[in-house]
């Protein structure tokens, strides 16, 4: 499982790395076909609310323009972690909507501003250590999800950028590539 994960991501970051922005445009006209790989920190709240601690994550996301300053992105999370007894491995998928403020604020073409929203479930395996038995303490979340975010990108270069995402889920700081 592992591998074809590793593999999937290693071939995501193959293409995305591949994509270049429409060349006639400014930073700030065009903001789909991009993917946004990150690393961050979730915890209390969203689909990672029953783990009651934070916990490292993977983030991967691909960004399709749909109408002006708005795209819609589908995505995947990984992490993992160690419990009392049993070991969980989730992968929130799910769809990712941003609208980007720039025109409004006035912005520099070399940033992007975005509220968004993201709706998804988890997928998620529980493993028990070896001689022991699930017992009644133990409760999986609700699969379904629903986060807010509020980010920010600085575009290194026309084809590469760094973004940081706060979230009501999970809060992630990576690399754009357009």
């Amino acid at each position: 499982m592992k591998v074809k994960f590793v593999s999937l991501l290693f071939f995501l970051f193959m293409i995305g790395s591949n994509v270049s922005a429409q060349q006639n445009v400014s930073y700030s006209e065009s903001y789909g076909h991009t993917l946004n790989l990150g690393l961050g920190v979730g915890g209390y709240a969203g689909y990672y609310g029953y783990i009651n601690q934070s916990v490292p994550v993977f983030h991967i996301n691909y960004e399709f323009d749909v109408a002006r300053n708005f795209t819609l992105a589908p995505f995947a999370t990984f992490f993992t972690y160690h419990r009392n007894y049993y070991q969980e491995t989730v992968i929130p998928i799910g769809g990712k909507g941003t609208y980007y403020f720039d025109q409004i604020l006035g912005a520099n073409q070399n940033w992007d501003f975005y509220l968004a929203g993201s709706l998804g479930f988890s997928l998620v395996r529980t493993s028990w250590d070896n001689g022991y038995y699930q017992d009644n303490t133990y409760q999986a979340a609700n699969p379904v999800f629903l986060d807010l975010h509020i980010g920010a990108e600085y575009h290194l270069s026309r084809k590469v950028g760094l973004f940081l995402d706060l979230s009501t889920g999970v809060s992630t700081i990576g690399l754009a590539f357009h």
